[in-house]
Formats: C-alpha cells, sequence, structure tokens
C-alpha cells in the first residue's frame, strides 16, 4: 500500500494509537495519514491534563507515529449521544473533502464506549459523501478497529460483537512505537493486568500474530472494500 491518503476518525485522543498505532506507524512512511479526534478536549476524562498539555501530547504522539495532521472537534466528551447526529455527520465530511481519503478507519459500532459507537454511526455515513459529490475520490477501503479496554468489554446483543478478518502484519518495532506514542498522553496507559497496559498490548499483538502466523499484527474488521 503506497501513495493512500488514510482517514482515522474517533472520538477520543488516544482511540487513534489504541486502535491502530501500529498500522499508522507501518504505513505513514508511504501514506499520508490523517486523524480526526471529534472529542479534542475530553473534560470529563480522569485526570485530563491542561487543554495545552493535552495538546502537546497529540503532537508528541502524531510526532511518533507518522500523523500527518489531526482535526480536532469540540463535541462533549461521554455526551456524544446528546449531539445531533447529522452535527458529527458533517463535521466528518467537511474532514473528508479537506483530505479525500481512499481508505477510512472508525470504531466498530458495538462497542462499549458509547461515544465509540456515535462516532462509527456518524462516520459510516459520511463516508458515503463520494457517491453524492462528484469532486471526491471514491472510499476504496473502510474497516472498523478494535480499541483495547472498550471493544473487548462490550457485550454480545442484537449486534455483532468485534470480528476480525484483516491481519496487518507488524514489526515489534511497530508495536514499541505504538507503545511509546500512548506513553506520550499523560495517565492514559494502566499497570498489568489492565487491558491498556504495555505488556498486555504487546501480548495482543502476539495473539492477533499467532491467528495469522506471524509474530506481530493489529487486525480490522473490514466491511468495504473497493475490488
Amino acid at each position: 500500500m503506497q501513495g493512500k491518503k488514510i482517514l482515522i476518525v474517533v472520538a477520543h485522543p488516544d482511540d487513534e494509537v489504541l486502535g491502530c498505532g501500529g498500522f499508522i506507524h507501518k504505513y505513514s512512511k508511504t501514506n499520508e495519514i490523517y486523524s480526526v479526534i471529534l472529542s479534542g478536549k475530553v473534560e470529563a476524562r480522569e485526570k485530563r491534563p491542561e487543554l495545552e498539555e493535552l495538546l502537546e501530547n497529540i503532537n508528541k504522539a502524531n510526532s511518533i507515529l507518522g500523523i500527518k495532521k489531526t482535526f480536532l472537534g469540540k463535541f462533549p466528551n461521554i455526551k456524544f449521544n446528546n449531539v445531533a447526529h447529522l452535527e458529527m455527520v458533517k463535521f466528518i465530511e467537511k474532514t473528508i473533502i479537506e483530505v479525500q481519503p481512499e481508505i477510512i478507519l472508525t470504531h466498530h459500532p458495538n462497542d462499549l464506549n458509547n461515544d465509540h459507537y456515535q462516532v462509527s454511526q456518524a462516520c459510516q455515513a459520511a463516508s458515503s459523501l463520494y457517491l453524492r459529490r462528484k469532486d471526491l475520490s471514491p472510499i476504496e477501503f473502510l474497516a472498523f478497529m478494535e480499541i483495547l479496554s472498550s471493544t473487548e468489554w462490550s457485550y454480545s446483543n442484537t449486534n455483532s460483537t468485534y470480528q476480525p478478518n484483516t491481519f496487518i502484519e507488524l514489526s515489534e518495532i511497530d508495536i514499541d512505537m505504538k507503545i511509546k506514542a500512548l506513553n506520550s498522553y499523560k495517565d492514559v496507559m494502566r499497570p498489568w493486568p489492565h487491558s491498556r497496559s504495555a505488556e498486555v498490548l504487546k501480548s495482543h499483538s502476539i495473539y492477533r500474530g499467532a491467528q495469522f502466523g506471524v509474530k506481530f499484527a493489529e487486525t480490522l474488521q473490514t466491511i468495504f472494500q473497493k475490488a
């Protein structure tokens, strides 16, 4: 994969790293990668740093992984269900118009975190914008990510749970840089055996790799791929 524009659409700072930090580090060398964080201030986050420090955290993580630019929204943390769906869709569409991505990654819709669910629904709607505008490049690939400490905690119900069907082989350096980027976010990481610990994140990449027959991997659930 080379010369593509990739857009990562997430709810909160650090979701982009948890979901696909290794993917970003691997492919940022040969592609342009952008991120959209709809709750750029995460006001409700426990132990949240001051806004200036939070922005520094985001920029540091971007530098480590190779994200070219981040678009920050002002949607209220843990209150996305109180925001008009169309408002979120329009915000993502505006970014799609500017970036013109061929590839979009976002949250899985059956996630314990309701903000993640709302973003997934809005992103899926926004991703079809090219069907209504001739000035946009077609989306070639749309997929869901898994966010450890959130996606795996969701309970099975009428919606299907996360089912990986795309495996991205990663190097150990890709995983180490993912963990380094997460450590750039103040008070996000937790001690083992929490699923947001360095030990679990690395072990999970080994487990996903073993499913695919490689040493390390991240997964996606692909829902649309242009032939």
